[in-house]
């Protein structure tokens, strides 16, 4: 299987998602999947609940990927996501995101820091929202 990319995980986790979200996360994310944003830890069903509440709160967005970079099992980027809430207000984050691949191609781990660029300081927490 290729490697899944951040872009696409993100496209059919909330910008163009899939009707469901399970069925999303395990497109992109192995079973054993671990994240960690701005320190704190995750694992999957922590992050399908984060997915879960961010689905909630977004009525669109996009990612910019800036700079992308693969070995082997490593991937490493730095991204701009956007998204408009269904109250209208635009935020964009930058995200520094380092992860391993499981053998498959799925995110393994994630691990990634957050800033935010444009929006509301409760923004800031869009990463770590459940």
């Amino acid at each position: 299987m290729t490697p899944t990319g951040i872009a696409r995980a993100l496209d059919d986790l909330l910008f163009d998602p899939l009707p469901d979200l399970a069925e999303a996360i395990d497109r992109h994310f192995a079973p054993e999947y671990r994240q960690r944003t701005n320190g704190v830890w995750s694992d999957h069903a922590g992050f399908a609940a984060h997915m879960a509440a961010l689905r909630g709160l977004v009525r669109s967005g996009h990612i910019e990927v800036h700079d992308e970079l693969r070995d082997g099992r490593r991937y490493a980027d730095r991204h701009t996501v956007t998204i408009t809430r269904h109250d209208g207000h635009t935020s964009r984050t930058e995200v520094y995101l380092f992860a391993e691949f499981a053998s498959d191609g799925r995110f393994l781990r994630v691990e990634e820091t957050t800033l935010l660029v444009e929006g509301h300081a409760k923004d800031a927490e869009l990463g770590s929202v459940r």
